[in-house]
Parts: C-alpha cells; sequence; structure tokens
C-alpha cells in the first residue's frame, strides 16, 4: 500500500472513531498535500498554483472522507454571513410568497439564506431586525416599499436592490421593476376595444411609485381616445374597504361607469360584492378588471381579467441582481414583461 493511499485510511479511521467531522487537515493528510493547497482546490483558487492531478486528488479525498467546508467559520473569517433580508409590506399576500420563493431559490444556489421581514403597509420607517443590520446581513433586497421605509434597516454600508420601485430616485445600489406601465396599457387598450368609455379607477390608497405608475398610465391612455372618462376613487387593500368605495361610487356618480378598473385583484373581489349588493351583473352590467393574478382571480365568478405578475421571477432578479452587486457585476437590465390574462369578468357594455 502506498504512502498516500494510507495515509487516506488512517485518516478515514480517524475520523470514524473520532466525535468531529472531517476537517481540512484530513483531507491534507489524505491526499498527501499541505493545509494550503486543500484551501486553494476547496476555495476554487488553484489554478495556476496547484496541478491539475493534485486538485483531483483533494477533491477526491474529500469526496471520500465526506469533508463539508465550516461555511460559518469561514464566513465570520471574511467578514460575511451570507445572509441576505428580504422586506416586503406584508405577508398577507400570495404576491409575497412568490418573490420569497423566487430569491430563495436563487440564493440557495450560491449559498445564501433569506431572511424574511415584513414591514406592514411598506409606509413609515420600517424596525430594525438586528441589533445591528450591518453585523448581521450582507445586503437587503426591498419589494414594494416606500423609500423611506428603508432608512433603519439600511444602514450606510449594505448593498440594497430595490423591487418595484422608482429607479430614477432609488436608493438602492440596482432596481429591478415589472412592467407595471405595459400591464396598465394592456388593460386600457382592451377595455376599450371593447367600446368602455365610462371608467371607474378603484386604486390602492398607498403612496407608492408603483401605484402612481398604474394612476399615470390608465390616466394617459384613456385620455388619447374622444368621448371618454376616468373617475378615480381611493381604498385599501381589503376587500371590505373595496366593497365600500366602490359601493359609494356607483351609488354617487350617473351616468354609471360601465367597467372597473382595480389596482390589485384583492380590490377586485371587493368590487365584486359591492357590484353584486347594488343587483348588478359582472359582465352584463359592469366589467371589472385586477392585476396580480393571485389563486383568488380564479375563484371569483366570472373568473377576472386580470395582469398576470411572475412574482418568482421577480424574486430571482432581485437576487440575481444583489449578487451582482455583491460581485461588483452590473445587473441585468431590462423590465420583466407582464401578460393580461382575459377571463369573464369583462366584456363590451350593454347596448354597445
Amino acid at each position: 500500500m502506498c504512502a498516500v493511499q494510507e495515509s487516506r485510511r488512517r485518516s478515514r479511521r480517524t475520523v470514524a472513531h473520532g466525535s468531529n467531522r472531517p476537517t481540512s487537515r484530513d483531507v491534507a493528510q489524505a491526499a498527501g498535500v499541505s493545509q494550503a493547497a486543500v484551501s486553494l482546490v476547496l476555495g476554487d483558487k488553484w489554478r495556476g498554483r496547484v496541478s491539475e492531478t493534485t486538485a483531483e486528488r483533494v477533491r477526491r479525498a474529500a469526496r471520500e472522507l465526506g469533508y463539508r467546508p465550516n461555511l460559518a467559520a469561514r464566513n465570520l473569517r471574511l467578514g460575511h454571513t451570507r445572509t441576505v433580508l428580504l422586506v416586503v409590506p406584508a405577508l398577507t399576500t400570495e404576491f409575497f410568497a412568490g418573490v420569497y420563493t423566487g430569491a430563495s431559490r436563487v440564493a440557495a444556489q450560491h449559498g445564501f439564506g433569506v431572511v424574511l421581514y415584513p414591514s406592514p403597509e411598506g409606509i413609515g420607517p420600517a424596525r430594525d431586525p438586528f441589533a445591528s443590520a450591518q453585523a448581521a446581513l450582507d445586503g437587503v433586497i426591498a419589494s414594494s416599499m416606500a423609500a423611506d421605509a428603508l432608512t433603519a434597516i439600511r444602514g450606510d454600508q449594505l448593498p440594497l436592490v430595490m423591487l418595484d420601485s422608482d429607479p430614477d430616485g432609488s436608493l438602492g445600489a440596482a432596481t429591478v421593476n415589472l412592467d407595471i406601465a405595459d400591464g396598465v396599457r394592456q388593460v386600457a387598450a382592451h377595455l376599450l376595444d371593447l367600446g368602455h368609455r365610462r371608467i371607474l379607477h378603484l386604486a390602492a390608497d398607498i403612496a407608492s411609485w408603483t401605484f402612481d405608475v398604474r394612476a399615470r398610465e390608465l390616466a394617459t391612455h384613456i385620455d388619447k381616445i374622444p368621448g371618454t372618462s376616468l373617475r378615480t376613487v381611493r381604498a385599501p387593500i381589503s376587500i371590505d374597504g373595496a366593497l365600500t368605495a366602490t359601493a359609494t361610487a356607483l351609488a354617487t356618480e350617473e351616468p354609471r361607469p360601465t367597467a372597473i378598473v382595480c389596482d390589485d385583484d384583492k380590490l377586485a373581489a371587493g368590487a365584486y360584492k359591492a357590484v353584486r349588493r347594488l343587483g348588478l351583473r359582472i359582465p352584463d352590467d359592469i366589467s371589472v378588471t385586477g392585476l396580480d393574478d393571485l389563486a383568488l382571480a380564479t375563484a371569483l365568478d366570472p373568473e377576472l381579467t386580470t395582469v398576470r405578475l411572475d412574482a418568482e421571477l421577480f424574486g430571482e432578479r432581485g437576487m440575481q441582481a444583489l449578487l451582482a452587486v455583491l460581485e461588483g457585476r452590473e445587473p441585468e437590465r431590462g423590465d420583466i414583461q407582464v401578460e393580461l390574462v382575459v377571463r369573464g369578468s369583462t366584456a363590451p357594455p350593454s347596448g354597445h
């Protein structure tokens, strides 16, 4: 038996009978190399410094011993925790669950963990979830947040990626957006093509860039067509809030709008209830659209015409952008495409 094989056999026996997991020293002994060589190979920094044959011998020894690097100790030495904070307005919608799923998937592929932290409504300063965010985190991804909601968490040193935020006024090192403007244009074009001219905009009562974009794009697109009218009423993003706002608007506006454009599928659900309480039918008397394409959209009857947003892809792109920032690379540019999904809640206005 050669010396290297004997060394590897002794290392395996020592690990098997000991209580500790195999160390880099065990790998070095088994491979017949120095610990420095093991560090270079397993850290993928060996090229030009050790031979391919030696690198393969180290990798084989590590596999046979079941060696796993101590990431906690390594990160402590490097000053990194490989932990990212994902800040969202709330945990009560599946959209942000999708964002978290996508971000976590990409993070896991790169050895990062994601901590999810809700900042209700995304307005006002969010409390720092750690005694010192800089000491506990490598970066922050903030989804659909007001700019001043992040001041306490970001500190001065943390890399920040903003999702669903104004790219021109962002605090972040990078911004990733869905093409919400195009989604609203698709909704407006769909309703105008059906013949609707009197439209009610049920807007989310939240001061943030994404909802400003929805209002601006809807008004701009509808104003291009002569003979149209657009009225905006605001409601909190809740079914009861939307019900009350819609019922009041429909009861006081003459002639009645023939279509309701909602900033969110949950708002659309409240609008459905208001329409029915007034003895009206969807879409015969009034059409309704949403935005998000949550599971709720197909639970409604008739199923809701809405804009599909790919929340998981959104989260993936956000995490990829943060990784690029951390590595000094330029993040991928371009908004994520969205898609109008036409279902049974829209039709030409009666008499059209």
